[in-house]
């Protein structure tokens, strides 16, 4: 390891694209002690001094902060006929992402802090991403009685989350939002009602109808926020709201952030692009939680991640083997990959969207970076999503010009399912630094 920490990289020749210090040039770019040395001209005292042990020629690709996804299952424990955590942690090196927080829906799910200390340890071992727990808000994810939150805080969870299974006591998660706002800890909530739309398994609506899919109405999700902002003035409590998906949603958080509530939210790549039509004929990789809404939500989407409304782009990671995704439509476990998509389907965000509607002062490619940054880092509390000097050295080397076919044979994750297949996107990655050490290099 120490050899490793004492390791002097250089990157030079790129462009350096750094949202969270309003960098957005050519430089380069030095890393020694697994941290962050210096950026751009440096003395000839300091070049002389510093002799690397490995060069890294950018020119013509862009360097940036090693993106932060806010929503990678990594199936372990438990699911690891799923995914296995070597699959995964290689599916995000070959994304860029070097840090990633996890639910804490997995067999057992992780309600104790032991379980929550073996994860870290695990992926500790393998160097490669950060991994960020978060910890289950009830014991079970039973929505009944409340996690010893402090614990599990100390054993390394940075939150608290229900996953996909809501409360429908709501004196319950009263009691959570109360305990957690006199600690000072976020809980991260997927806003949907435990009862409508329950069972459902396509966005409600004249597409549902005509193929006899059982609908999810957008209602599902908008009386669920009404619940958790009226909780939220009653107790302080700061809360993270994980995949939106719909017009009116976003139009209620973006009043609930104008009258000052400490709230953010994050919204899955996938429903960035994708509408309820790209079902098509029942395509069992389309089957997603929350479900894909129409055009109009779709377009609400592009725009509050424009208008800084939805704080971050997250992959959504769900790696769904054959047996449960090879299966008609409504039987089909809903997921899809995404650690290895999420930074070309936010490149395309930046050039079919950002970049005919963003008159702000950042480039549509910076807003874009950012949102996979800076901005996630900030919402998880985490030191990361930057290139600050003295900044632990997480750092994505991409060509945004490589296009690239999405095909099941190319994906590291084990989990080959997406309705992407078959894409040509645009952005590749091309080295993936984590901590000062170079953990994956494409040939």
């Amino acid at each position: 390891m120490n050899a490793v920490m004492n390791t002097k990289i250089i990157v030079k020749n790129g462009q350096l694209i750094d949202p969270a210090n309003g960098i957005d040039g050519q430089h380069d770019l030095y890393i020694a002690d697994g941290k962050i040395a210096a950026i751009g001209a440096v003395s000839a005292e300091f070049a002389a001094g510093f002799n690397a042990d490995h060069i890294i020629d950018a020119a013509g690709l862009v360097v940036a902060p090693g993106l932060v996804d806010l929503a990678a299952r990594l199936r372990e424990p438990g699911y690891e006929y799923k995914a296995t955590l070597d699959s995964e942690m290689q599916a995000a090196m070959q994304g860029g992402v070097t840090s990633l927080v996890c639910p804490p829906d997995t067999d057992p799910v992780l309600d104790e802090p032991g379980l929550v200390e073996m994860l870290k340890h695990r992926a500790r071992l393998l160097n490669q991403a950060h991994v960020h727990p978060l910890g289950a808000l009830t014991m079970g994810l039973k929505g009944q009685a409340l996690t010893e939150m402090a614990e599990l805080t100390e054993s390394g969870c940075i939150g608290f989350s229900q996953a996909e299974a809501p409360i429908e006591d709501t004196n319950v998660l009263l009691r959570a939002l109360q305990y957690a706002a006199t600690f000072g800890f976020t809980v991260w909530l997927r806003p949907q009602d435990a009862h409508i739309g329950r069972g459902g398994i396509a966005a409600s609506g004249p597409l549902a109808s005509r193929l006899g899919l059982s609908g999810v109405p957008v209602m599902s999700e908008t009386i669920a926020l009404h619940t958790i902002f009226e909780l939220m003035r009653a107790t302080g409590a700061r809360v993270h709201l994980c995949r939106v998906s719909s017009a009116a949603g976003l139009a209620l958080i973006r009043a609930a952030k104008a009258e000052g509530l400490p709230v953010t939210c994050d919204v899955g790549a996938h429903h960035v692009h994708l509408t309820d039509a790209d079902i098509g004929f029942f395509d069992s990789n389309a089957r997603l939680t929350p479900p894909l809404r129409s055009q109009r939500d779709r377009d609400a989407i592009r725009l509050g991640l424009l208008d800084g409304t939805i704080d971050a782009l997250c992959s959504d990671h769900t790696p769904v083997d054959d047996d449960e995704k090879l299966l008609p439509f409504g039987e089909a476990s809903p997921g899809a990959t995404g650690l290895e998509l999420l930074l070309s389907l936010s490149l395309k965000w930046a050039t079919d969207y950002a970049s005919q509607h963003d008159t702000g002062a950042m480039r549509p490619l910076a807003r874009a970076i950012a949102r996979i940054t800076s901005e996630p880092a900030r919402v998880a509390g985490l030191a990361a999503g930057t290139l600050s000097v003295g900044a632990v050295a997480d750092v994505v080397v991409f060509d945004p010009a490589a296009h690239w076919t999405v095909e099941a044979a190319a994906l590291a994750s084990q989990g080959k399912h997406t309705p992407f297949l078959g894409y040509n996107l645009a952005g590749q990655v091309r080295t993936t630094i984590v901590a000062g050490h170079v953990a994956f290099q494409r040939s």
